[in-house]
């Protein structure tokens, strides 16, 4: 007989995790503890995932706001610096601003409008079309932009973010001048020094403003990818991915977890007899619907996972079967059906009219979405997420 339930996805609380950690023993230990307290069995594929603020926690992988300071200055020469295209966050960027401005002498910061990079609005579409402002073309001062659009605090901090940028840049003793753009050559009018505070489009930023003769070009990714005096670092991601922690010290993205991982995985297999598979994962990699803003503010959703989570799904549509092949059959004829065609499936079902309107993305992406949701950013204290029935299907 097949199982009643499919997938699910569990919080599992463990101790407060802090620097020095063994974080393998926390995460096998506390899973093992929940499945013994809560009656569950674990089952071979399936998945336990760790937060990455967590790991990073236990590395001690953090940084002071002087020593982002030294670097931006040893890399971008502390005089006028354009920072280009950062999201809009108190968490994220703000703190990594404070860093900035206090390498610098002035702050050119161009800002894309009529939203960041995730979704973070100043000013809405319909506000655009109303000013008959093109934002593939204009460039937008300050003063325009209050002229045309006022205030526009963020709907959900109702933060300004142009005051409060400007604001904290002078604060540490930087002089600042505010722009919106979303053409990264408009900054060139500015400075030919510039730092690149996207996410996921840098490469091409970057691209664009050297082809454009720009003299210096940094990205957020450059910065703090090695250690300055003992802090912590990433040598992927730089400053991407980071969190503000104190006033003055930010946490970086976890620093080579792959090992990690493989500790966890080997741990569970010696204590269990199960092959879990195991990932980190931070940002989920969805949109929200009303507020308009994308997750994904991390560089990617999984730093590092096990090789069973590499690829894509591949599963086959039931309501395309249902509708198409087997549309004359019904009850347990159809069920049947059903189950003898996922049994007989092609191992790869890329461009097969029985997949169309499957999830085409990556495991760990979709995994990690669903790891996001479950363990929340908030007090729930569940850093660490089992997913249990996601490579099942109904023949199982």
């Amino acid at each position: 007989m097949s199982r009643k339930i499919g997938t699910v996805s569990r919080g599992v609380r463990c101790p407060i995790i802090r620097e020095g950690d063994d974080m393998a023993s926390i995460v096998v230990n506390s899973v093992i503890e929940a499945a013994e307290e809560e009656g569950f069995a674990l089952r071979d594929r399936d998945v336990v995932a760790v937060t990455e603020s967590v790991v990073a926690r236990a590395q001690g992988n953090y940084a002071s706001v002087d020593a982002i300071a030294k670097d931006v200055k040893a890399k971008l020469g502390g005089g006028t610096i354009g920072v280009i295209f950062p999201i809009l966050s108190r968490n994220r960027f703000a703190i990594c601003l404070r860093g900035i401005a206090k390498g610098a002498k002035k702050i050119v910061l161009m800002l894309s409008y009529p939203s960041d990079e995730v979704g973070n609005a100043l000013v809405s579409l319909d506000q655009l079309d109303e000013a008959g402002v093109n934002p593939f073309t204009d460039v937008l001062s300050e003063a325009k932009y209050r002229e045309l659009f006022g205030k526009n605090p963020h709907p959900f901090t109702n933060v300004d973010y142009v005051q409060y940028y400007g604001d904290l840049i002078r604060e540490c003793g930087a002089e600042a001048e505010i722009i919106m753009a979303n053409d990264p050559r408009a900054i060139l009018k500015y400075t030919d020094t510039v730092l690149t505070c996207d996410i996921h489009s840098r490469a091409r930023t970057k691209r664009i403003l050297k082809a454009a003769g720009a003299k210096c070009v940094v990205g957020l990714d450059d910065i703090l990818n090695e250690s300055v005096d003992g802090s912590g670092f990433n040598s992927s991601y730089g400053l991407l991915g980071s969190n503000k922690a104190t006033e003055d010290r930010v946490k970086l993205f976890p620093q080579d977890c792959r090992k990690l991982v493989y500790d966890i995985q080997k741990s569970f297999l010696e204590k269990t007899g199960k092959k879990i598979e195991v990932m980190v994962y931070g940002d989920g990699a969805f949109k929200d619907p009303a507020g308009k803003i994308w997750e994904l503010a991390d560089p990617v959703v999984s730093p590092a996972y096990t090789d069973g989570l590499e690829g894509t799904p591949n599963e086959l549509k039931l309501k395309y079967l249902a509708d198409n092949d087997f549309a004359d059959l019904k009850g347990e004829e159809l069920k049947k059906a059903i189950e003898e065609a996922i049994k007989k499936k092609d191992s790869d079902l890329v461009g097969s009219m029985a997949s169309q309107g499957t999830t085409p993305r990556r495991l760990t992406d979709l995994i990690g979405s669903l790891c996001d949701l479950t363990s929340g950013s908030g007090d729930k204290g569940t850093p660490i997420i089992l997913v249990q029935g996601y490579f099942d299907n109904m023949t199982d």
